[in-house]
């Protein structure tokens, strides 16, 4: 079990979000995850730790079936309200998802990992309840925020205290060794200060820009691959007292 944020935590983060230079942010990350994970009117997505919601408003009107799960009950209460019963809302842990496998064609993990008791276990759920696609969004190691949240902490508490960040190919390595040789893909934005302005949010929708490896907000897709298991399946074959083949057996070795 992994860092539970408190009603406290809750509504710091809520007055975050309200910041004009935070909403344009979020705003980035939200589009960098519709346009990776691409998903159809039906499609039934989980989010897995979804906070208070926000990383699910961006489906509002797709036509997705939207469930969300969460450890913390009070950010659930607040994800209720944000969302109005448009989604199906359920308190648990990455780890441990309560829902069979395949359940849902699409798993989304927004800034999970860093506070996931088990990281690896929470992508191997993830990756056991959907059928199509995975998509992780961290916060980036190797960015000039994420190297700055780290640094704060150290003065000052944060709800980063709890928090552990990875880089774009820690997180391949973990998936590689969970599923293999898959196809993955990853953009990050971000890559300038909240407050640049306009301008930089254009650019920050280039693909070319999207490419750098230094943004803040790092989405990653993982498509899964269906691994089928077999049996050995035990053919009786008459044999003669020389240890030969007889009857239909011989024929058909022939």
């Amino acid at each position: 079990m992994g860092y539970i944020f408190n009603c406290n935590d809750a509504v710091v983060y809520e007055q975050w979000l309200k910041d004009p230079k935070n909403q344009m942010a979020a705003e980035l990350e939200n589009r960098l995850m519709l346009n990776m994970l691409r998903l159809l009117r039906g499609d039934r997505l989980i989010d897995i730790g979804c906070g208070t919601g926000t990383s699910l408003l961006p489906f509002l009107d797709t036509g997705v079936l939207m469930t969300g799960l969460d450890p913390s009950p009070d950010m659930i209460d607040i994800a209720s309200e944000k969302l109005e019963n448009r989604a199906e809302l359920y308190q648990g842990f990455a780890e441990d998802l309560p829902f069979e496998d395949n359940a849902f064609h699409h798993a989304c993990l927004v800034k999970t990992l860093e506070f996931a008791d088990d990281p690896r276990k929470a992508i191997e759920e993830a990756c056991r309840v959907a059928k199509n696609m995975v998509f992780i969004g961290i916060l980036n190691r190797h960015s000039i925020r994420g190297t700055g949240l780290r640094v704060k902490r150290i003065f000052t508490k944060t709800i980063y205290d709890h928090a552990r960040f990875f880089s774009i190919w820690e997180l391949e390595e973990i998936i590689r060794t969970i599923l293999g040789d898959v196809p993955i893909s990853w953009r990050t934005v971000c890559q300038f200060s909240a407050g640049a302005g306009k301008i930089s949010h254009r650019i920050e929708c280039s693909d070319l820009v999207q490419r750098c490896p230094f943004g803040a907000f790092t989405g990653m897709t993982v498509t899964l691959v269906p691994r089928f298991r077999t049996l050995p399946l035990e053919i009786p074959c008459p044999v003669g007292p020389d240890g030969t083949l007889t009857g239909l057996a011989r024929t058909r070795w022939r």
